[in-house]
Order: C-alpha cells, then sequence, then structure tokens
C-alpha cells in the first residue's frame, strides 16, 4: 500500500478538484441561506452563464452537494438547496474566503510583477 496522499482517487485529491473549479464554490457559497432558483443565482453571481450555470449545478448535484427539486406547477418552477454534504464544505470556503480576503492584494502583486 503507498502512503502517497495525492493519488488519482484519492479523498484529498477529490476535495481539491471539487473547490478548485471556479464555480462551484461560489454556488455553494451563495445557496448558503436557502434554496435559489437558476434565474435568482444568475442574479447573485456575476459573470456566470446560463449554460455554465446549469453545467455547474449538475456537477454540484452528481457530487451530492447540491439537490434539484422540480415542482409541478405552470410554469414550472426549480430551485436548488445544499445537501447535508454541500453544507460541510461552508466552513473550508469560508476560510479560503477569509485567506483571499487577506492575502488577494498580494497575489495580485505577485502576478504583475510577473506578468511583464
Amino acid at each position: 500500500m503507498t502512503t502517497d496522499a495525492y493519488l488519482a482517487d484519492c479523498r484529498a485529491r477529490l476535495a481539491f478538484d471539487l473547490l478548485s473549479h471556479t464555480w462551484n464554490a461560489v454556488l455553494l457559497w451563495v445557496l448558503r441561506d436557502g434554496p435559489r432558483r437558476p434565474g435568482e443565482l444568475c442574479e447573485r453571481i456575476g459573470g456566470i452563464s446560463p449554460k455554465v450555470l446549469t453545467e455547474t449545478l449538475r456537477r454540484l448535484e452528481f457530487n451530492g452537494l447540491v439537490e434539484r427539486h422540480a415542482y409541478a406547477e405552470a410554469p414550472p418552477r426549480v430551485e436548488y438547496e445544499l445537501t447535508a454534504l454541500g453544507r460541510t464544505l461552508l466552513g473550508p470556503i469560508d476560510t479560503l474566503g477569509a485567506w483571499a480576503f487577506e492575502h488577494g492584494d498580494e497575489v495580485m502583486a505577485a502576478q504583475d510583477r510577473n506578468s511583464g
């Protein structure tokens, strides 16, 4: 048995992959206050296209982090909400956001220094 913690099928790599996709953490964070319809999500998240929103919601649903609820109404209504598993990622997302708030200027300054 290997002790390499970052093999393709390891749990740590799975978690990094979930949080590394640009929109995953953003969508999870926006859903923290309760269910939202796709239109509401687009309004609250600047810069996400409806197509990318749909792809991201499907990916989060596939991973058990978000649930989709379809209501048989006229017109049809769909809402998305966090699962209990999805809620467990709010703490790490908050921690990463706090780090970004504290160190984001330093990272951007390094990018500026190294881009030219």
